[in-house]
């Protein structure tokens, strides 16, 4: 099975050569002209996915003590939205909620663009949150309650430090996917990496020479992402 994940990434590797060294020399100038066009576009990927980040994990963890509520109509809701936002696409989210605030008059893309990744990404979040939680035992729950702790210094002292260390591989990965879901906020002209390469290919018509530093851009956010998920994963696992 290794062997022939090796030959299938070597012979990809080996297009992507043959590819870039057919492009010819003009075409990759015209590209490095527009440099900044790119750079600006990879620095508002890492904005909006930290600020994405930030609130998604503050949402998604309303939303899984929310699923954890006793209050029934609260916990309907709760389960409401992370079935539709789960189940339905984020492309299709993203049409809906530009369309939407367009009747109100609200044309800032970065701000809706970021308010809706966090939320799409909140669902997720909240289901992993949730799923840590509810993986401690109830009998060091009862004992947290016999020795005299409140609910809230069970959460903090007991639940969170063992629950964090079960999700942590999973946010890692959620944070991963994240980085690259920003790149459907182009279709509502955000002008972040992805559209960045569009409008370069728009200007110089080089599709390949402008695909190329897209995709690498990507890898170099979401690669050390991946490979912090795996070792944490292997951590963890070996520690339990």
């Amino acid at each position: 099975m290794r062997i022939a994940t090796v030959v299938v990434l070597a012979a990809i590797l080996a297009a992507a050569c043959w590819l870039l060294l057919a492009a010819s020399t003009s075409n990759w100038t015209s590209i490095w002209d527009y440099r900044d066009v790119f750079w600006r576009g990879w620095l508002l990927t890492i904005r909006i996915s930290l600020s994405a980040l930030a609130l998604s994990t503050i949402a998604g963890l309303l939303l899984a003590f929310a699923r954890r509520a006793s209050f029934l109509p609260l916990r309907s809701l709760a389960l409401i939205y992370i079935e539709v936002i789960r189940g339905s696409p984020l492309l299709v989210q993203i049409l809906f909620i530009w369309t939407a605030v367009g009747l109100v008059h609200i044309d800032d893309r970065l701000l809706v663009g970021t308010l809706i990744l966090s939320g799409f990404s909140s669902a997720y979040l909240a289901e992993m949150i949730r799923s840590g939680i509810e993986s401690i035992s109830t009998s060091q729950l009862e004992s947290a309650r016999a020795i005299g702790l409140t609910p809230l210094q069970t959460y903090r002292f007991v639940i969170f430090p063992q629950a964090i260390r079960h999700i942590l591989p999973s946010l890692a990965g959620q944070f991963a996917s994240l980085i690259k879901d920003s790149s459907l906020l182009s279709i509502i002209g955000l002008a972040e990496f992805t559209q960045a390469a569009q409008q370069v290919n728009s200007a110089t018509y080089s599709t390949l020479e402008s695909y190329v530093p897209l995709g690498i851009g990507y890898l170099l956010l979401t690669l050390p992402i991946s490979t912090l998920s795996r070792l944490l994963e292997r951590r963890f696992h070996y520690e339990n």
